[in-house]
């Protein structure tokens, strides 16, 4: 028995480290204001029970190993030293989730660390606070005092009171966590990245099924634009993705204030629709369904969407075959988050992307946006005269932490983040307006169709625990500005109330171009007068389901089984949860979801050759 005491006391070392790297996180999301939801009397119990079995488990396997060597001194010795360094690596990681989980609401799971790249490190760098440095210097200093004060308690006696604390916490902790909203946090950091990367793993090789949504009578009103179905015939298209901009953040959206001129006055010469929705609020993902007029699937890496791997015939593929040259501009870096397999071979001749440019004023994620402009325009020049192009630009200003590169006004202040947000917008809008007008000096303005939409929102805790896009699926994450203009033809303009998706935009590209939409694009072109629905979803921390349908709009966790339901002309912040009102609805609602992320998971994956990873 006196070989199980060093593992009893690092497994009660260990979850007193993360019981008090949870505390540290509680207190700081506190002071900034995002801890409402922890106020119930059953949140320290949902909070603490994953701790609590990654804790259990760590002793489990160290008394296992110590059992098994009891008969060598030597080998004990050494998987002795073994399991203080993997309580002290356990220890140092949950001390940096602390600064993770402050700002996300949940420790780093599969998605959030594969999102973690160089690229990022602007925004990565910008966290690297004073508080946050001494969190995780506090969490250090526990777990290299703990040991020591644990040692000096009675084993026997102490695991007694532990056992039974324990007991009640494992008991009523599944419990708790349904009663309580921790967005997230009731994760332990260990558990949290190994549980999600098997899910992704084991996700990867199982396929959804393999049978339709059930179908929902779309609701909603519906403006009939189809009569300008191959009115924009010959025309050169000019498609500019705004970065992390929702809908909201906009003039021509309902916005007070107008951090882009040039794109409220290019909506004021053609069609604003109302009720679009990004596919996935993140940029990779959401830039393949885009081009490919397609919805990505739930639980899936950004690597799976090349064209190897899921061909989809691509926007740019389909106006290269109608005699476009065609080019994709970005002022960031292709090699952020996989964007590289994205883009290639989708029927682009051109890919430029910051490294391409080199730009006057460099960050980590990108370049500023005149030196972008001015490589497209240079780009245009060398077409020959009356030769058609497909141009697609990409900026980065709105991306985290706000401060895009280059020089020129910041005029909405500094006194909160949503206000730097605002002045890289109107940067970025500055950009443009260069482009806007160097196509007018060119003469091709009247000869261009133009399409602008936000790849994503962004948010800035309008809800609990919300910031930047991709942890929830509120209208400040995924209900984007989307606009088309062509100057001179008559009918685009005004505003259209039909609920649509980024999906549908490359289908109403080439509607109004008079081309045909390859079968495959699950997208419909917007210019149709059907009613549609539009879903979405996110799984970079909790995996959420959402679909608008006319006035109503529900989100839906497959995890816990919670649903919310909005009645957005109504309660456009989302504040008035109605599924208690209208269970029949929601259940509805939940079904389809449930049975559309399936397929949506087998028509991505599909059937593959596990060996070659092909189709």
């Amino acid at each position: 028995m006196p070989s199980l005491i060093p593992p009893f006391r690092r497994a009660a070392s260990l979850l007193a480290v993360f019981l008090f790297a949870k505390t540290l996180v509680v207190v700081l999301r506190s002071l900034d204001g995002n801890g409402g939801l922890l106020a119930s009397p059953w949140a320290p119990l949902a909070l603490a029970w994953q701790d609590v079995w990654t804790a259990l488990a760590f002793g489990v396997v160290d008394g296992a190993v110590a059992f098994a060597t009891r008969g060598s001194v030597a080998l004990q010795r050494l998987a002795g030293r073994l399991f203080w360094l993997l309580y002290a690596a356990a220890a140092v990681y949950a001390g940096f989730n602390v600064a993770v989980a402050r700002v996300l609401g949940s420790p780093l799971t599969h998605s959030l660390l594969g999102a973690a790249g160089g690229a990022l490190w602007d925004s990565i760098a910008f966290y690297f606070t004073p508080r946050n440095l001494l969190a995780v210097g506090a969490v250090a200093t526990a777990a290299a005092l703990l040991p020591r004060a644990i040692r000096r308690l009675p084993p026997w006696r102490g695991a007694v009171l532990i056992a039974v604390v324990l007991g009640i916490i494992l008991a009523l902790g599944p419990t708790a966590s349904r009663r309580v909203e921790t967005l997230g946090l009731h994760r332990n950091a260990l558990a949290a990245l190994c549980t999600t990367t098997l899910t992704q793993r084991l996700a990867a090789s199982s396929h959804g099924e393999d049978r339709d949504p059930t179908p929902i009578a779309a609701e909603g009103t519906v403006r009939d634009l189809s009569s300008l179905a191959g009115k924009a015939s010959g025309r050169n298209v000019v498609w500019i993705v705004l970065e992390s901009t929702a809908a909201q953040y906009l003039r021509p959206w309902g916005a007070e204030r107008d951090p882009t001129p040039n794109v409220s006055a290019l909506a004021g010469r053609g069609v604003v629709f109302d009720s679009v929705y990004c596919a996935y609020p993140e940029s990779i993902k959401g830039l393949f369904s885009t081009l490919c007029a397609s919805y990505p699937a739930p639980r899936t890496d950004a690597d799976l969407y090349t064209e190897a791997k899921i061909p989809c015939a691509p926007i740019a593929s389909r106006l290269a075959a109608a005699g476009y040259r065609t080019a994709l501009f970005h002022s960031g870096r292709f090699v952020y988050l996989g964007m590289q397999g994205v883009v290639d071979h989708r029927g682009f001749e051109r890919l430029v992307d910051a490294g391409d440019v080199g730009g006057e004023f460099v960050s980590s994620f990108g370049v500023d946006e005149p030196s972008t402009v001015r490589k497209i325009l240079e780009w245009i020049d060398t077409l020959r005269p009356g030769e058609r192009f497909f141009l697609m630009y990409l900026p980065i200003a709105g991306h985290h932490p706000y401060l895009s590169p280059g020089r020129g006004p910041r005029p909405f202040g500094t006194d909160r983040e949503i206000d730097h947000y605002a002045s890289d917008l109107f940067s970025g809008d500055a950009a443009i307006g260069d482009l806007l007008a160097g196509l007018r000096a060119r003469g091709l303005d009247g000869q261009t169709l133009y399409v602008v939409h936000g790849d994503h929102g962004e948010a800035f805790y309008q809800h609990e625990g919300n910031f930047a896009h991709t942890l929830f699926l509120y209208e400040e994450n995924v209900h984007v500005p989307l606009l088309f203009a062509a100057p001179g033809l008559t009918g685009l303009d005004g505003r259209a109330p039909q609920i649509g998706g980024t999906i549908d935009i490359a289908p109403t590209i080439l509607d109004l171009l008079g081309l045909t939409p390859p079968p495959r694009w699950q997208g419909r072109s917007l210019l149709a007068s059907a009613p549609r629905v539009a879903r979405f979803y996110t799984d970079h921390t909790v995996e959420m389901l959402g679909l608008r349908d006319g006035p109503w709009k529900v989100i839906h966790e497959p995890g816990s089984g919670r649903s919310k339901l909005f009645r957005l002309p109504d309660d456009p912040a989302e504040k008035e949860d109605l599924a208690g009102r209208f269970p029949d609805r929601v259940a509805r609602y939940r079904d389809h979801l449930r049975t559309w992320s399936a397929r949506q998971r087998s028509r991505v994956i599909g059937p593959r050759d596990t060996a070659s990873g092909s189709r």
